[in-house]
């Protein structure tokens, strides 16, 4: 049995451990990690795999995966894809999520984090796609006085203004679609930060039988 998203959502397990953990990265003054975080996610590591043909089931286990996948952050930063893990296999076992359905989503949020992680599944490859394509200017939340003394971090996501996954299955190719303000940062500002995240999606991309694409202001890198 896999349980819904909304069901998911709603637990209240989780919208305890969401909360924690969005007080945490607040505290920390990191970017933002919140529910919209989690969402955007999760509903774009779906439409990765179904854009693909994946069987129904394998998509609803990727939205799962998408939308806990952050969840370790309410223990720790460090670590926070393997505490994750964990505890979003304790979360669906609970649920009724058979063990092996479970240890799939564990694996890949376990696996999401450029650190540590690797694309070990269609699920995973798929999540860490969609968590590395979320780059934009509301995912800053502390007080900017000038954007130019901003860390470097900061700045390319307030540069970014708008990101979303495309899907071009005849093509074989997943392209990432950014658009910067490029009076805030430029390119090489994007990929000084973003480069090992992009190397992780062209992995995962390759896992999934397809292309990894870069599409910035309309200039498209493969």
């Amino acid at each position: 049995m896999i349980p819904d998203i909304s069901i998911i959502k709603k637990d209240p397990e989780v919208e305890a451990i969401m909360e924690m953990t969005e007080n945490q990265i607040k505290a920390r003054k990191y970017t933002e990690h919140s529910r919209r975080h989690a969402s955007i996610v999760s509903k774009w590591a779906a439409d990765i795999l179904r854009g693909l043909g994946a069987p129904e089931e394998r998509v609803k286990l990727a939205e799962i995966a998408g939308y806990l996948h952050d969840i370790g952050n309410c223990v720790n930063r460090a670590d926070h894809a393997q505490s994750g893990g964990i505890m979003a296999y304790n979360i669906l076992t609970r649920l009724g999520m058979d063990y092996r359905n479970a240890a799939d989503i564990m694996m890949a949020i376990g696996n999401h984090d450029e650190q540590y992680g690797s694309p070990v599944s269609d699920i995973s490859s798929a999540l860490i796609i969609a968590d590395k394509a979320d780059v934009h200017k509301s995912r800053v939340k502390k007080k900017i006085e000038d954007v130019f003394k901003a860390n470097i971090h900061d700045r390319v996501n307030l540069a970014s203004e708008r990101s979303y996954i495309s899907v071009e299955r005849e093509a074989t190719v997943i392209a990432l679609y950014i658009e910067i303000d490029p009076t805030i940062c430029s390119v090489m500002d994007y990929f000084e930060i973003y480069f090992v995240r992009m190397q992780m999606c062209r992995k995962a991309a390759e896992f999934l039988n397809c292309r990894f694409s870069l599409d910035i202001n309309g200039n498209r890198l493969v």
